[in-house]
C-alpha cells in the first residue's frame, strides 16, 4: 500500500523516509551521468583522493590476494598491533592493540557506535554530510553546534559547554573531524585542550575523526586524545591519506575504559558485516607501518596539496571571496555572501540553487554548503580540489625534488582541469555584475 502524498511505501521505517543518497556520492553519480551525456564536467564534488595508493601497499595487496579466510571480527591481530604502533609513532598515543577495532570503512564504525551507545550526537556545523543521517536512521537525537566563519568554522569550547549545561548528566557523543571536511581547517593545541576540559567535565565521549590527519599540510596534526585519552575514540583509515577509498578499511582506537563499548560494537559487527576483507587487512599492515617510501609519498602529497591550496585560495581572493588558507585535506569552503544581492537578481537565493546554476552554466560541480549545515543559510560551497591526475602530479613533484616548491607554473602544467574550472568560476561571477 502506498502513501498517495509521497509515493513512499507506508511500511518504510519512519527514520529512513525522506532520506536521500549521501550528497557526496550523489554529486559523483550526477557528474558521471552528465559526462555520459557528452557534457564536460569539472569534478570538484566528491572528496576522493586523486593520488594513487603507494606502490609498496599495492604490492602488499597483490601478495595477499590469496587470503580468503574470515578474520576475527575485531580485525587481524597483526594489523591491530600495527595500528597501535602507528598511533604511538604519529601521536604518542599508548594504545593497547586489544582496544583497536578494524571495520569496512570508518563510516561504518561511526554508524555502529551510534547504534550501540545510547546518547545524543553533538555535531559542529558545517560538518561531513553523513553524521546526521546516520543518527536519524538509528533514531538518535542530534544537537547542532553552529560554528562561526570568523572562527575558521570550528566548534568553540563555550558552545560545547552551553550544550552540556542544558542537561549535565545526559550521555553525549561529540564528533570532532579535523582537518575538517568540508572546510580544511584544523584545531590548534590550545583549543583542543579547552574542548578536552569541557568533554571531561561532562563525561562526553569524543569521536576524533582524524581521517585527514596525515595530510595536514605541514604534517603537524595533533590528536585531542593526547589531552583527553580516557574519553576519546580515534577514528582513522586508508581512504584519504593512502588514496584507498574504495578499499574500505577504517580503524577505531579505544581507551581501555571504553573497551566495553568496543566489545558491544564487535557483537553487532559479528551479526552484520562479519569481518573486514582479508586481503585489504593484510595490505593495511604495510600501510600503517613505517616505511621510507610512504614517508616520501606523504611529503610530496602534502606539498602538492599545500601549493594547490595557496593557488586556489588566491584565485578565490581574485573573485572577491575572503577565505583563509586551509590547514589540511583537499577542501575549500568559500562563502559567496558578497554576491548575495546580485545573485538575487538572478533568482539565486540559497547555496543549492547557486551550485546547481554553476554546474549547469559552467560544468563546475561543487557541493552546496547546506548539505554540510542543513539549518544554515550562508551562500557557501564545498570545493574538493581533486580533479587532476594524482599519479602524474606525484611523479612530477618527485622529479622536481623536495627542494623545489611547486608554484603556479607547476600547477598550470600538471593540474590544468583545476585551473580551467577556476577560470570558468571567475568568468561566471564576473558576468553577474
Amino acid at each position: 500500500m502506498e502513501n498517495n502524498n509521497s509515493n513512499v511505501p507506508t511500511n518504510l521505517n519512519l527514520n529512513v523516509r525522506g532520506l536521500k543518497t549521501s550528497a557526496t556520492l550523489a554529486i559523483n553519480e550526477l557528474c558521471q551521468k552528465l559526462q555520459d551525456e557528452g557534457k564536460e564536467v569539472f569534478r570538484l564534488g566528491l572528496g576522493q583522493s586523486p593520488f594513487p595508493v603507494p606502490e609498496i601497499v599495492v604490492e602488499a595487496l597483490c601478495r595477499n590476494a590469496h587470503q580468503k579466510d574470515y578474520l576475527p571480527v575485531t580485525g587481524l591481530k597483526q594489523l591491530r598491533e600495527t595500528v597501535a604502533g602507528f598511533n604511538l609513532r604519529t601521536q604518542n598515543l599508548d594504545t593497547d592493540p586489544a582496544n583497536v577495532l578494524i571495520g569496512p570503512g570508518s563510516k561504518e564504525l561511526i554508524f555502529l557506535l551510534q547504534l550501540v551507545y545510547y546518547g545524543d550526537l553533538v555535531i559542529p556545523t558545517p560538518s561531513w554530510v553523513s553524521y546526521s543521517p546516520q543518527a536519524r536512521i538509528i533514531g538518535r537525537h542530534v544537537k547542532w553546534a553552529p560554528a562561526r566563519e570568523d572562527n575558521f568554522w570550528r566548534l568553540s569550547y563555550q558552545d560545547l559547554e552551553d550544550i552540556c549545561m542544558e542537561d549535565p548528566g545526559r550521555p553525549r557523543v561529540l564528533i570532532l573531524n579535523y582537518p575538517s571536511n568540508p572546510t580544511g581547517y584544523t584545531y590548534p593545541v590550545e583549543r583542543l585542550k579547552l574542548l578536552a576540559n569541557v568533554a571531561r567535565k561532562y563525561n562526553v565521549i569524543v569521536v576524533s575523526d582524524e581521517i585527514y590527519g596525515m595530510i595536514h599540510h605541514e604534517g603537524k596534526h595533533v590528536s585531542i586524545a593526547q589531552f583527553y585519552p580516557e574519553g576519546t575514540i580515534v577514528s582513522s583509515g586508508l581512504s584519504k591519506w593512502c588514496g584507498a577509498g574504495g578499499w574500505r578499511l577504517g580503524t577505531f582506537s579505544f581507551p581501555s575504559n571504553l573497551k566495553w563499548l568496543m566489545d558491544a560494537m564487535a557483537v553487532v559487527a559479528s551479526e552484520t558485516y562479519t569481518s573486514t576483507s582479508a586481503p585489504i587487512q593484510y595490505a593495511a599492515v604495510t600501510a600503517f607501518s613505517q616505511h621510507a617510501e610512504i614517508d616520501l609519498y606523504l611529503s610530496h602529497v602534502r606539498r602538492i596539496l599545500t601549493a594547490l591550496a595557496k593557488y586556489l585560495t588566491a584565485r578565490l581572493h581574485g573573485m572577491k571571496v575572503d577565505i583563509p588558507l586551509p590547514h589540511g585535506g583537499f577542501y575549500l569552503f568559500p562563502n559567496f555572501e558578497i554576491y548575495r544581492d546580485v545573485l538575487k537578481t538572478h533568482n539565486i537565493f540559497d547555496s543549492p540553487t547557486l551550485c546547481s546554476r554553476i554546474l549547469e552554466e559552467t560544468g563546475v560541480a561543487m557541493l552546496p554548503g547546506k548539505d554540510f549545515a542543513p539549518f544554515r543559510d550562508e551562500l557557501t560551497a564545498r570545493i574538493a580540489y581533486v580533479d587532476f591526475d594524482g599519479k602524474q602530479v606525484l611523479e612530477a613533484s618527485m622529479l622536481a625534488g623536495m627542494e623545489n616548491e611547486p608554484g603556479e607554473p607547476f600547477i598550470r602544467e600538471n593540474c590544468p582541469r583545476l585551473v580551467e574550472a577556476f577560470d570558468r568560476l571567475e568568468i561566471w561571477f564576473s558576468k553577474l555584475e
